[in-house]
Parts: C-alpha cells; sequence; structure tokens
C-alpha cells in the first residue's frame, strides 16, 4: 500500500471545495451545462444517457480495504448500490445526482480517493499489473515508478489541455498483464547490462476508431531519465498533435503519420535540452517514494499447508482452486483473482454489500489489500495458502467464487448503450447471453483459454480489438448489428483481431460465439492449443466459412 503525505491530502481536498463552488453556480443556473461541462470533466463527471456518471481513479490499482468500503458507502449512499469496475482500473457509479456530487467526493477524499483527470483532454489514471509487487519474477515493484509518474501528471500545467487523452500503463513481468501496448504510452521495467533499471518505451498504442499497437521508441531509457523522457514525448505530442480533427488527435495518428523514427528524432532532439535539468531523477527522491509503500510482513510459511491437502478432496474448491489461484512470489502465500463475472450478470459489477464483505476478507486474509485488474476482476494479493480454503467459503457466501478466471465467460465489456451516450448498441445484454450459453463449467475448462471483449460503440472501452474473440456493436438503419474479430490479444504478443465477415445483428451474436467456439474445438492441434493459437495457425477462413455457411 501507499501512504499519502500531507501534499496530496491537502491537493485532494481543496479540489473538492473547488468542485463544491462550481456544482452551487450550476444548480443555481449562473453556469451553463456547457461552461460546466470542462469544469466536471476534470473531475471525471460525465453526463450519459441518463444521469450523470462519475469515474473514480484507482492508481495503479491498488485499494485499501478502508478504501473499498467508503465505494461501498458511495454506491449505497448516492448511487443505486453497485460500481462498475472499468478496463483502466477505474471505477464508475452511474446514477448519483448532481447536487450530492461534491459530498461524494468528500466522502472519497476522506481515505485518499480522487477523481481528478479521469476524463478530459489530459493524463489519465497511470495503469498498471494489478499483480504488481508481488507478481514471481517481475523485475521489481512497477507501482513505484507509477506513483512517481501519477505526481508527475496530476494538474501539470502544460499538459492539461493536450489534444485528446492520454494514458500511461507499465509492466515489470514477462507476461504482460497491464496491456501496455494498447496505451499512448507503455513502459516495461527493465535491467540493464550494468543492472541498472530503467525502461523500454513503447508510444503510439491505443484502440477506437483507428486502432494501433505501440511501436518501441526507445529500448532503454534509464529510470532517473523516465520523467524528463515521458515530458519530451508529450510535448512533442504536445506541438504537433491534431487539434483540427478529434478522430486524428490521439498520438498514435501522429506516430502514423510521421512514422516511428522521425517522431522518435523529435522526441530526442527535444529530451537532449531537458534530460540533465530538474526532471533527473535523484535516487532519494525514489527511495522517498519507495519508502511510502508498505508490505506485508510475511511468515515463513509451507509450500503445501495441510488445510489446503485436505480442501483439495473438495471438487468446488478444487475447481475454484486451480480457476482463481495463482503463484506468489513469497512461498507459502498466493494471488487470488476474485472474478465479477457472474453467470447472467453485467461484467465489472460489484454491490456494495459484496464491496464490504470483500473488505472484510481483505482484512482478514489479505493484509487489508485489494486489487483491481484492467479485466474487469478484483484480486487479493497476499493470502496465505492455509487460508485458501476459508477465502473460498467467505467469497462463495457473497457470489463471488466464481470458476470462470480467463474463461469463455470472463467477458470484458464496456457498459454500452445501457447507459452510454456514445453507444450504438447494448453490450451488457450480449454478455449476459453468451455467459448464460457456457455457463456449464466443464464445457468452459473443455475450450480453455479464450477472452472475448464487447464493446457498444467504436470508442472500444471494451477493447474488442484486442480480445481473442472481439464483437463491435454498431447501428444500421436503426438497429443493433456487431461485427465479429478474431484473433486478437493484449498481452505481451499484442495484435489486433481480424474482422471475419458482415455484421450480424443482435440475436444472431450469441449463435455465432458458439459457432467459433465449435469450429474451435474442431480445428486445434490439441487440448493445449489455446483458440488464439489456433487462429494464428489458421487464420480465420475456416471460421468465416463456419459462421456464414448458413447465414
Amino acid at each position: 500500500m501507499y501512504a499519502y503525505d500531507e501534499i496530496d491530502r491537502t491537493l485532494v481536498n481543496e479540489r473538492v471545495a473547488e468542485f463544491r463552488d462550481q456544482v452551487k453556480r450550476r444548480l443555481s443556473g449562473e453556469l451553463s451545462e456547457d461552461e460546466f461541462k470542462m469544469l466536471r470533466l476534470q473531475n471525471g463527471v460525465y453526463l450519459q444517457l441518463h444521469a450523470y456518471m462519475y469515474r473514480i481513479a484507482i492508481p495503479y490499482g491498488t485499494l485499501a480495504s478502508n478504501q473499498l468500503r467508503r465505494l461501498a458507502h458511495v454506491a449505497r449512499r448516492y448511487d443505486r448500490g453497485y460500481g462498475h469496475f472499468t478496463t483502466r482500473q477505474n471505477i464508475q457509479f452511474n446514477w448519483i445526482k448532481l447536487a450530492e456530487l461534491p459530498d461524494a467526493m468528500a466522502d472519497l477524499a476522506e481515505v485518499g480517493i480522487q477523481s481528478m483527470q479521469t476524463s478530459g483532454n489530459n493524463m489519465r489514471n497511470v495503469t498498471s499489473d494489478q499483480w504488481a509487487g508481488v507478481a514471481p519474477g517481475e523485475v521489481e515493484d512497477p507501482r513505484i515508478w507509477a506513483e512517481l509518474l501519477r505526481q508527475f501528471t496530476t494538474l501539470h500545467p502544460e499538459f492539461s489541455f493536450l489534444p485528446r487523452k492520454f494514458k500511461i500503463a507499465i509492466t515489470a513481468s514477462d507476461h504482460d498483464r497491464a496491456a501496455i501496448k494498447i496505451h499512448d504510452i507503455g513502459l516495461r521495467l527493465k535491467k540493464n547490462e550494468q543492472g541498472e533499471t530503467g525502461f523500454e518505451v513503447l508510444v503510439g498504442g491505443g484502440l477506437g476508431r483507428t486502432p494501433f499497437i505501440a511501436k518501441t521508441i526507445k529500448p532503454f531509457v534509464h529510470g532517473h531519465d523516465i520523467l524528463s523522457y515521458v515530458e519530451a514525448i508529450l510535448r512533442v505530442y504536445n506541438q504537433y498533435g491534431r487539434r483540427d480533427n478529434i478522430y486524428k488527435a490521439r498520438i498514435k495518428i501522429l506516430v502514423h503519420e510521421l512514422g516511428i523514427e522521425k517522431f522518435a528524432a523529435e522526441v530526442e532532439e527535444e529530451w537532449q535540452q531537458i534530460r540533465d535539468g530538474v526532471l533527473k531523477l535523484d535516487q532519494g527522491i525514489i527511495e522517498d517514494i519507495r519508502s511510502r509503500f508498505f508490505y506485508p510482513a510475511y511468515e515463513t510459511l509451507p509450500h503445501m499447508p495441510e488445510e489446503l491437502k485436505q480442501a483439495a478432496h473438495d471438487p468446488k474448491f478444487e475447481a475454484w482452486r486451480k480457476n482463481s489461484v495463482f503463484p506468489h512470489k513469497v512461498q507459502g502465500y498466493a494471488i487470488v483473482t476474485v472474478s465479477l463475472k457472474p453467470i447472467g450478470k453485467p461484467p465489472g459489477d460489484a454491490t456494495a454489500d459484496q464491496m464490504d464483505a470483500l473488505a472484510d476478507i481483505a482484512d482478514k486474509y489479505s493484509f487489508g489489500e485489494i486489487r483491481v485488474g484492467h479485466e474487469q476482476n478484483l484480486a487479493l494479493p497476499h493470502v496465505r495458502k492455509r487460508d485458501l480454503p476459508a477465502v473460498w467459503k467467505a467469497l462463495e457466501a457473497i457470489g463471488l467464487a466464481i470458476p470462470n478466471v480467463n474463461l469463455v465467460s470472463d467477458i470484458i465489456a464496456c457498459p454500452g448503450l445501457d447507459y452510454c451516450s456514445l453507444a450504438n448498441a447494448r453490450s451488457i445484454p450480449i454478455a449476459q447471453e453468451i455467459t448464460r450459453r457456457f455457463a456449464n463449467h466443464d464445457t468452459a475448462n473443455l475450450i480453455g483459454r479464450l477472452h472475448i471483449n464487447i464493446s457498444g460503440c467504436i470508442n472500444a472501452c471494451g477493447h474488442h480489438h484486442v480480445g481473442h474473440i472481439g464483437i463491435l456493436g454498431v447501428e444500421k438503419n436503426n438497429e443493433e448489428f456487431y461485427q465479429i474479430t478474431i484473433g486478437g490479444r493484449a498481452d505481451e504478443g499484442a495484435v489486433l483481431g481480424t474482422l471475419i465477415g458482415p455484421a450480424v445483428p443482435y440475436a444472431e451474436v450469441a449463435d455465432v460465439v458458439e459457432d467459433i467456439v465449435e469450429a474451435y474445438l474442431a480445428l486445434r492441434a490439441s487440448p493445449e492449443e489455446l483458440f488464439v493459437d489456433t487462429v494464428k495457425r489458421l487464420g480465420v477462413e475456416p471460421f468465416r466459412e463456419r459462421v456464414y455457411a448458413t447465414r
């Protein structure tokens, strides 16, 4: 966990007071909605189809139990009893009344939660691996660097009015759980030959209307130089990024049009002017940030405790354990992923009661800490293996012992047309129907790892471009249709999916997914070959033939 200092607390409290005054002036009519728009966006407040939506940042996906309880309080007191976890380590509330928003903000500020820059054309929440600090084999805890970047970019005057929104993600593991290649800047923590800490820097990734996978702009930037190098990238983007066309304003377009070599040359020239200036990090600053992260006092524990051996006789527990429990860097401990994807429910939603209960479970079994992942699931990062049976029972009591992590019903989906004013089609009912089709756990296990991503519009909040099966809602003659892509992935081998054919109507989407899955089961070289690898080996044609043979 990270301990905020007095500067952080003062900044957040002052922001709440400022926003309270802005809301007061909006409600009195002193500010029009147009005049209020920029002010609310700077605080994570959108005007959606039915109400204001409030988006809250969870920096690098780390939450303390008291913070999760406070989010539950906001869900219960100001919303309709639940919150929606998103693909960028945020949580959204969809039904908060504008008049009550300042009170909700103030309640969250008391526990160090804020919403600055969760919308608008500025630097968004810096995200990271949800297993950061506990994943076996990682270079070091990437959250230290994410926190440095968070402090550097929060209310940065030069970057408060960028051409478009800007997103940074950091990973420190070989397996990329932060999806860095679909971000404006992706940072991969690594060591050079001298054993010094630095970053491979990638730039120009992003989804939406024109998707791109990020390209490496510099293979190694020393950790001491990371702020100046990121600033150099942003300065070049701020100078050359298009502001005349919202659809061409992202840095990915600039990198594509200039070419990575020319863009890199521009950044290098800018960087050489500032790299040895005030942004150069001395070791003292890095260590000060590092010292603010607190880690559990781990015990010396056996690799296979007796409690776990006994529980293994219960097939329901074993199904959950094999699916939801992952290795920890410390012997005797495990990481537990908590699926927020119950069969037939909206992906990523958690009720206030579930959040409260999960906070209690974290206090009892995970040193009071919870993580939020971009797959819209949560994690308990420090669970003793001997406590796994008790954690399973506690999760089962609140409907969250769902053994479907990474399986076909572990769907990523945006809110879609049920909530979003930008959406062309519904996402949630599509996800619900697909999970019902694959509710049988044995069938899901037979299929194996398969990620389905659904977006209700081209803005791609559900990351459909990088789903193993991607589903994009489009509107044709006032009806909902869906384009299907296959073969995408968001990890270290990130690639965009390929469209398999014409869009299909709403009523046929789940049937098409079933057809694709059945084709995969017939075509895979062995039960060990993942869906995405079968598509890579064979291409999309066999799947296209199967889907459109009778349509």
